[in-house]
């Protein structure tokens, strides 16, 4: 059975009411995140479909911007206040139970973070919950790029995790309501693998776009270098 927290060197993750876990490609999201919102300084962030609060941990710890994370499950959204509540940073964060197609902000927001369902067309799960977490029946790639648009101010950026396979249709999408992806990042498993996220910076500014890549393992199935840089502020044993 999936462990019912899970240990960071800083905070703590509580998850047993939550369809889905602390997985590896989210936290190498949120560290690459914390890391960018570090260089840009936004002063509001929105976290939608935040699940555990996992994101917006991971972004509080390294900066002292106001979070507000929403999520449209109140099972979840009990469990990220939880979450929120026993973390040093507890007044940064704020945890509201919403729908993202609805969300209102005014003033807009300076940074948008999402780990969006997204397996969209796949074979369905029994489970509500896991089914509303994992798969776009609540929230599709397009009305989050629509909501992305809406909710976020000219100057800000909105970082989004993807399946690989899914990341040049969310770009096309995203083209469409001049949502420009500027930055990617591809995570593999290990340097034989392909690439199965991607992580991508949208702005409403288009810039060159930068490219890079990440492996969590190498040929040894030890850690990468670049992955120990990443999480060591975060994992316990690194």
């Amino acid at each position: 059975m999936p462990q019912e927290y899970f240990e960071f060197k800083q905070f703590r993750i509580d998850q047993d009411r939550c369809s889905m876990k602390v997985c590896t490609d989210s936290c190498v999201f949120g560290a690459w995140m914390a890391g960018k919102i570090a260089e840009k300084s936004p002063r509001k962030i929105l976290d939608i479909g935040t699940g555990t609060g996992l994101l917006s941990l991971m972004v509080a710890q390294r900066n002292s911007c106001l979070i507000h994370a929403i999520d449209i499950d109140s099972n979840s959204l009990l469990q990220a206040k939880e979450n929120f509540q026993s973390a040093p940073w507890s007044h940064q964060m704020q945890a509201f139970c919403g729908d993202v197609k609805s969300w209102t902000s005014n003033p807009q927001y300076d940074c948008i973070i999402s780990n969006p369902p997204f397996y969209e067309n796949d074979l369905l799960p029994a489970k509500k919950g896991k089914l509303d977490s994992k798969h776009s029946n609540t929230l599709s790639l397009p009305e989050l790029i629509i909501a992305t648009e809406r909710l976020l101010n000219e100057n800000g950026f909105c970082g989004v995790l993807l399946p690989y396979s899914r990341a040049e249709y969310f770009e096309k999408e995203a083209l469409k309501y001049s949502l420009f992806v500027n930055e990617k990042l591809y995570l593999r498993q290990s340097l034989i693998h392909n690439y199965f996220r991607a992580i991508f910076i949208l702005e409403k500014k288009q810039h060159p776009v930068v490219q890079s890549e990440i492996s969590i393992r190498d040929d040894t199935n030890e850690y990468t270098t670049e992955f120990v840089s990443l999480l060591k502020d975060y994992y316990l044993y690194l």
